[in-house]
């Protein structure tokens, strides 16, 4: 059996972002891992690409992701 391996940006295209305080809601469409930002122990942070079907471009927004135990 083949094993797939998923990377932290594959798993979010695709996914639902929701942002209340900056007040728009759209599906991740890119990924990418900012370096040079810290948010805490075992965290990396990933800047992601909405698709906001309200806007005529699309949002950008930082998002942490817990790594680890």
């Amino acid at each position: 059996m083949a094993t797939k391996l998923y990377t932290i940006e594959n798993l979010l295209v695709g996914k639902t972002y929701r942002s209340t305080n900056r007040h728009f809601e759209g599906t991740i469409t890119h990924a990418e891992k900012r370096e040079g930002i810290w948010y805490g122990e075992n965290t990396e942070a990933y800047v992601v690409q909405v698709d906001v079907p309200k806007y005529l471009s699309d949002r950008y927004a930082t998002v942490v992701v817990k790594i680890g135990e």
